[in-house]
Formats: structure tokens, C-alpha cells, sequence
């Protein structure tokens, strides 16, 4: 089936005028004409919602839905949104912003204290991007994508898999939804059904926050691996493959903008994040929930969502930073040496986690909360490695180390004999 590159065959649901006016309209986010390839002219954020529905989520089913004898998938839009992402497209300072906004993220939903997944249950992609904006302060949505998981299935199928290091066994098995994760620690490549195991499960201590961790390695990995020129030529084709499981109100010359753009964008300054909160008590409400820090939330928005210019921070006193370090090298000489060479140097509040699960060519100094500034005054400091705007290190830390093969061979057992 053929896409049309001035058509908008991907809105399923249209929008009224009154939910039209939740996204910014008032500039157009593109240029070039039938002869180029469109190129983004301005900031643009785009709400990605990653949809789940299930049988038990939908009142009037197809009848090859009824009386399955189990939870099944259906392609659908309705309901709760599984996963909630705000992509920010820069072209004035060359990055790529991943916002990734847990799905018990308890705030405001319609007058409402509840849920942010529900946002989407009650008012649609509308209602979604106004709940969005308003925890953030104001943030403007200019477009929405939602997409269920069977699409990311046949998207990550279409784009010929991704190969990700899963950093620990996950297995997990529910007859009721015929969900069955089985995957084995260590660099892999996956197929859309394994892909879709790794974004899926949730079963462990962090629950959907670590699930936002894995997302956020995949993610890394896709923009890595899949996202190149060559890719966005054959972007119409590839979305011919998914199209009945993806809504948006971006049009295709938006979509080819925006995925030209990512395409060119190098690692650096593609940068994930996290809504900045803490787990709540089970003590404190009657529900688990993501409690947002809106003091937190204010300074990140500021630094990675003001307009057009990219904000500069000042790194934060060393004594306050909170340093965990991963070690994926074995050699217990080669950490002391870290430890030791960041006590002497002012951070003192340093503690050794579990260690990465394989040895990393390169050690990687992760803003876990997107301090960019104070990890690459670290990263400077220590001399080796590279910095990553990512929440794939340890939740509880500033700075995550994941020591590497570099600061081995200049610091472990092997750099003495």
C-alpha cells in the first residue's frame, strides 16, 4: 500500500475544534517543497503515547475478539496509555530530548488528582497533551503520536531488529494475557516480538520505572543502530507496514522532517530524561504512585525545553553530588583507584553499586537526572570515557560511572605489570 507524501493517512481519530487547540498550530514546523526533503524550521514537542489495550479495556469488540478465553491485544487507542514520552526536536541547538513521564505520575487529570496514564482513558490525545503541559509548566504539545504495541512490534520487524544489551534475566509469565518474557542477560539482537518482551516487562522491585530504564536503552539503541538516511527513504514504506496501529496528527512531510532530523543527530546530543520525582510510601496513599518534584521539574524543563537556545548550568558543589559507580571491568584495583581519585578530589559522597552485567569498551559518565554540566566537569576531570544524558543509571544517583576498559588499562591490574 502506497503513503502519499501530502497525505495524513495516519489520523484515526479526528479531533474537534476544541481538541485541536490543546496542540500549537500557530507556525508551521516544516519547510521545502516537492523537490527536497522537509527540514524542521523550529522547536517542535511531540507527545508519543505507547498504548497497550487489552479485551477487557474495550466495550464493543470485533467478534474475532470475543470469547477468547484469555486477555488479548486489540488495535486500539482507547484506554489508559502504557507509556508516555515528550520528544523535543531542536534543530537551533542540534539535540534530541527524551522525556520519558511514568505512567503513576500522580497529578492533576480534568480538576482530578490522579494518574497521568488515565489522561488519555478520559479525554483522548487532547486531554493527554494539556495534563503534560500543565505538569510541566506550560510546555507547549505542537503534535501527539500514539501507537500500540503491536505497532512498535512491526516497527522494530520493519526496521530489521535492534541489538541491546539486557542487562539482567527477565522472565515472567501470565496465562491470562498469554504474556510470556523469557530473556536471557547479555547483548542480543531482537526481533519485534523479543523487542517488545524487553519493553514490556515490569516485574521487579522498580516496576515501571525500570521499565523507563530499558525503554530508554532501546530507545538509545534504535537512534543508533536503525535511524539513518537511508532509513527515512524508506520511511513511506515502513509506515505502510504499521499505519493501522499508529494515530497522529503530524502529516507524513512532518514525520519525514522529523525523522530526517533525528536521523543526523549524533549520540551526544541525543539526551533521555526522566520526570524527576520519587517512589510514594505505601503508607502515604492507598495507590502506587510517581511523585512528582516540581522544583526539579522546573530547572530541567528550563535547561532542555526553553525555546530555541540551549540553556547553560552551572555544575553542582562535588560534596553534593551523589556518585554511584558500576563496574563492568572485574578489577577491584581499578575501582579503589576511581574511589580513591574522587575522594581526593572533592566527592565525597561516592558508593559502589551492583556492576554492569559486560564489559563496556569505554566507561560512560550517565547524568541520571540531566546535570550535563557537572557530569562533563567529571568526565573532563577523569579523562577518559564519554558523558550521556540518560536515567539508565542508578535511580538514587546524580552521576552514575559505569567504569569501562579505559580506566582499566590506565588504572587497573594490568597498567602496573
Amino acid at each position: 500500500m502506497a503513503v502519499s507524501l501530502n497525505s495524513t493517512p495516519l489520523l484515526h481519530d479526528s479531533l474537534t475544534e476544541e481538541e485541536s487547540a490543546a496542540f500549537n498550530h500557530n507556525e508551521p514546523i516544516t519547510e521545502g517543497n516537492s523537490l527536497q526533503v522537509p527540514k524542521l524550521t523550529r522547536p517542535v514537542n511531540i507527545l508519543v503515547l505507547g498504548m497497550k489495550v487489552l479485551t477487557t479495556d474495550v466495550n464493543d469488540l470485533p467478534p474475532e475478539a470475543r470469547n477468547l478465553g484469555y486477555h488479548a491485544l486489540v488495535n486500539s487507542f482507547d484506554g489508559l496509555s502504557d507509556t508516555m514520552l515528550l520528544v523535543r526536536f531542536n534543530p537551533h541547538t542540534d539535540q534530541l530530548i527524551v522525556l520519558s513521564l511514568p505512567r503513576d505520575t500522580r497529578t492533576m487529570v480534568q480538576g482530578q488528582m490522579t494518574k497521568l496514564n488515565e489522561a488519555n482513558h478520559y479525554g483522548g490525545p487532547a486531554l493527554a497533551a494539556r495534563s503534560v503541559s500543565d505538569l510541566l509548566g506550560g510546555v507547549e504539545i505542537d503534535r501527539y503520536v500514539r501507537i500500540n504495541v503491536q505497532g512498535v512490534e512491526k516497527l522494530i520487524d520493519a526496521l530489521g531488529g535492534v541489538t541491546v544489551n539486557v542487562p539482567k534475566d527477565l522472565s515472567y509469565q501470565d496465562d491470562s494475557q498469554h504474556l510470556y518474557i523469557n530473556l536471557k542477560a547479555g547483548e542480543q539482537q531482537l526481533d519485534g516480538d523479543k523487542a517488545l518482551q524487553f519493553l514490556r516487562f515490569r516485574y521487579d522491585d522498580y516496576g515501571d520505572i525500570g521499565r523507563i530504564q530499558r525503554q530508554q536503552m532501546l530507545m538509545r539503541a534504535l537512534v543508533e543502530q536503525a535511524l539513518s538516511p537511508k532509513t527515512v527513504a524508506r520511511l513511506p514504506k515502513i509506515l505502510s507496514v504499521v499505519q493501522s496501529h499508529v494515530d497522529t496528527n503530524l502529516s507524513i512531510e512532518e514525520l519525514l522532517a522529523l525523522a530526517g532530523y533525528a536521523s543526523n543527530t549524533d549520540a551526544y546530543n541525543t539526551q533521555m530524561l526522566m520526570l524527576p520525582g520519587d517512589f510514594s510510601s505505601s503508607s502515604e496513599f492507598e495507590l502506587s504512585y510517581w511523585l512528582p518534584n516540581l522544583g526539579e521539574i522546573d530547572t530541567m524543563v528550563s535547561e532542555y525545553f526553553g525555546y530555541g537556545t540551549r540553556q547553560v548550568a552551572a555544575s553542582a558543589d562535588p560534596q553534593s553530588l551523589r556518585i554511584a559507580i558500576q563496574d563492568s571491568t572485574g578489577d577491584a584495583i581499578a575501582v579503589d583507584n576511581l574511589v580513591q581519585t574522587l575522594y581526593d578530589s572533592g566527592y565525597y559522597n561516592v558508593y559502589i553499586e551492583q556492576p554492569w552485567n559486560s564489559e563496556l569498551p569505554f566507561t560512560r559518565v550517565v547524568a541520571q537526572n540531566g546535570d550535563l554540566a557537572s557530569a562533563e566537569t567529571l568526565q573532563r576531570f577523569l579523562g577518559v570515557g564519554d558523558v550521556r544524558v540518560e536515567s539508565t543509571g542508578v535511580l538514587d544517583s546524580d552521576i552514575t560511572i559505569q567504569v569501562g576498559r579505559d580506566w582499566l588499562d590506565e588504572y587497573g591490574t594490568s597498567s602496573r605489570l
